[in-house]
């Protein structure tokens, strides 16, 4: 059995979930706009262990959300999460959160996702992803203007998901192929449980001494 803990904390859902063989177990999260992480986010690794009545000393690897996203989320879930892995000496695994994001979305052939989250005034952090979940474009932090994502509508849809959306709405010119859902979309560590465990029996694991998150702090134009 392979029991994996996913921390998801780059936004202000503070999500915690337990998985085993690739299966979800227990999930807790909460979401709060004023960041509740550093009160919330050990207590809700004790209770999902507790409720799937699994000891920390049985985890086989810790999984954390990298980023972008908040820098004050990011170093609490990645301080956590190398916490643990140092005390177990377990290995430690990276899930980019725009993947993690853009999982929510099932979509079919040449149709594309769009994960978008907030970054102040008129930028987001993007990337674009394919029906199998595969990276089309790099993530990047951009400022979104009426010309934005509108080449990629020339011959797909998007399918935008993530709390940027607003903002993508608003200021890119009217496409019929852009669709857009609910706006208050956050990632989860839901969908965090499929790809840790991927990964996990690839063996791609990170340096636990050397790990830092994605910050992505220079941003370009759309």
């Amino acid at each position: 059995m392979s029991y994996i803990l996913n921390i998801e904390s780059s936004t202000t859902n503070c999500s915690i979930s337990l998985a085993n063989n690739g299966k979800l177990i227990s999930i807790r999260e909460f979401n709060e706009k004023n960041y509740s992480h550093s009160t919330k986010l050990h207590s809700f690794i004790e209770e999902v262990l507790k409720n799937s009545n699994i000891s920390v000393n049985k985890l086989s690897a810790i999984a954390v959300s990298s980023g972008p996203g908040s820098y004050t989320g990011l170093r609490i879930g990645v301080s956590a999460a190398k916490g643990l892995c140092y005390a177990l000496k377990v290995p430690l695994i990276s899930v980019p959160t725009l993947k993690v994001l853009a999982r929510q979305i099932n979509i079919k052939g040449k149709d594309l996702i769009i994960p978008v989250l907030d970054a102040r005034r008129d930028e987001v952090y993007s990337a674009v992803y394919n029906s199998k979940y595969e990276l089309v474009r790099n993530i990047f932090p951009e400022i979104i203007d009426s010309e934005s994502f509108i080449e990629l509508a020339k011959e797909n849809k998007l399918y935008f998901i993530g709390n940027g959306q607003e903002k993508c709405e608003r200021l890119i010119r009217k496409n019929s192929n852009l669709i857009f859902s609910n706006y208050d979309t956050f990632p989860s560590s839901k969908e965090m449980v499929l790809i840790s465990y991927k990964k996990f029996k690839k063996s791609k694991f990170e340096d636990v001494a050397y790990f830092e998150p994605d910050y992505l702090k220079k941003f370009k134009a759309g």
